[in-house]
């Protein structure tokens, strides 16, 4: 059984990505000129600045779930990688808003991470030695 601080924080944590997840993805779907700059200045075309979008809100709509927010903290680690990597080595900036979201995203795996095994452990079909 889980505590009710595990799964207050789990919560919380969840809610937190879900609301900059889809601010951030919508802002870049919805052509802020900030976003448009910035994907232009990583030279790589207008179309990930979309794809980028699409997977932040995707995950952030993921987080409000309990069953997939698993899914949704991968994609959230992965586009963070992203960020910090084209951060330190395309256009320069800030990376640590991107290394704070990943944080957090990892910080949600490790508190689902019984969720995630625990499944496995059930399914498994133990055979009885005959007496």
């Amino acid at each position: 059984m889980k505590s009710k601080m595990k799964v207050g924080t789990q919560w919380t944590v969840q809610v937190l990505l879900a609301v900059v997840m889809i601010s951030a993805g919508l802002a870049k779907l919805t052509s802020v000129d900030s976003m448009v700059r910035m994907f232009q200045e990583i030279g790589l075309g207008q179309w990930l600045r979309v794809l980028v979008g699409a997977l932040e809100v995707v995950a952030g709509v993921l987080m409000f779930s309990n069953v997939y927010s698993a899914i949704g903290a991968t994609i959230i680690l992965m586009t963070m990688a992203g960020a910090i990597l084209t951060h330190l080595f395309i256009i320069g900036g800030n990376g640590l808003p991107a290394l704070v979201i990943g944080l957090l995203a990892a910080l949600l795996l490790a508190l689902k991470r019984s969720d995630l095994v625990e499944p496995r452990r059930r399914s498994r079909i133990e055979i009885q030695p005959r007496a």
